[in-house]
């Protein structure tokens, strides 16, 4: 159901899904420090996710998918600490996953797969470390320079590490053959010379 759900003049749920929305989220949201479901998908929001999102403490579902939202996910998410729910799928996110998301024990959803996220996932968010929960491969694709475990191995231009690394062998092994092959032609041409100037010296010589 969209729109908002009150309790006591308290904002509990706000639902604006598919609304065609445009502009930047606000900064009032800050405001609503009761609000525990935040839903704002698939409208078209563009700016950054407000660091003062933090002040929303008892925040336990997050939901900013298939915007076009900018900037990294702030660290700053960790403070709501009742998160269970974070889907920031389909935007244009950059930087790196912050670490400090791993500590969010009750989250049991995460999805920022289809940005522009780039470096290594955090391992507590990929494995189960005590409470922790872990999250498949489906959480992390569409983002290019994004790595680590549970994507699968960096491909570069369609070649695997593997193969990137097996044609840097196969390179420095070609370059020792020639190396070898032009010693080899260079002794022969300087045995042949040799042989040459002992044959002149030998005629030259008495008795020759």
């Amino acid at each position: 159901m969209k729109g908002a759900i009150y309790n006591n003049d308290r904002i509990l749920k706000l639902s604006l899904s598919n609304l065609s929305l445009g502009g930047t989220i606000s900064l009032f949201l800050s405001n609503c420090t009761y609000l525990q479901s935040l839903d704002l998908s698939s409208n078209a929001l563009t700016g950054p996710i407000p660091p003062d999102i933090q002040s929303l403490v008892n925040l336990a579902v997050l939901n900013l998918s298939s915007n076009q939202l900018q900037g990294q996910i702030p660290p700053q998410l960790t403070m709501c600490a009742y998160l269970n729910v974070i889907d920031l799928h389909d935007n244009l996110l950059t930087g790196p996953i912050p670490q400090q998301l791993g500590l969010l024990v009750r989250l049991s959803t995460f999805d920022v797969s289809n940005n522009r996220l780039s470096g290594p996932i955090p391992p507590s968010l990929s494995n189960r470390t005590g409470t922790l929960s872990r999250f498949n491969a489906t959480s992390f694709l569409g983002n290019k320079d994004l790595y680590g475990y549970p994507l699968p191995p960096i491909k570069t231009r369609g070649l695997s590490v593997l193969a990137i690394v097996g044609i840097g062998l196969g390179s420095g092994l070609a370059s020792l053959v020639l190396s070898f092959t032009g010693v080899c032609i260079w002794l022969k041409v300087t045995e042949h010379k040799m042989a040459l100037d002992e044959g002149k010296i030998s005629q030259l010589m008495p008795g020759g």
